[in-house]
């Protein structure tokens, strides 16, 4: 949809940016596809952690998006100070402590979290 094309995933440039080689990279997330495609057939809840943004929660047709607190901060360009503001993302569900288990933000309590 909106004329946009996709772009080969560009191994080497990963590779070299990881210090890794370019197969352990091809294998990583060829591996980790391959581990979402059927935890999502089976209907197994998965939360991507995402080191300096936040974490990625998928549950059946569900998938939340939940920010650390300095993110949304980096990307307002300020400290949010503002109690109001910051008790209205918090009651949206937009902003997870670093602290709090994944498996607590999942509605079994139960879920399947990358990277391992």
């Amino acid at each position: 949809p909106g004329g946009k094309q996709l772009e080969p995933l560009k191994y080497a440039k990963v590779a070299s940016e990881a210090s890794v080689s370019r197969r352990e990279v091809e294998c990583c997330i060829l591996g980790t596809m391959s581990l979402l495609y059927h935890c999502l057939e089976k209907g197994v809840s998965v939360a991507f952690v995402l080191r300096d943004v936040g974490v990625l929660l998928i549950e059946g047709s569900v998938v939340l998006m939940r920010f650390y607190l300095d993110f949304l901060e980096k990307v307002n360009g300020e400290r949010i100070q503002d109690r109001a503001m910051l008790k209205a993302l918090q009651q949206l569900g937009m902003v997870v402590s670093r602290d709090v288990p994944v498996a607590s933000l999942s509605f079994t309590g139960r879920v399947l979290i990358f990277p391992k």
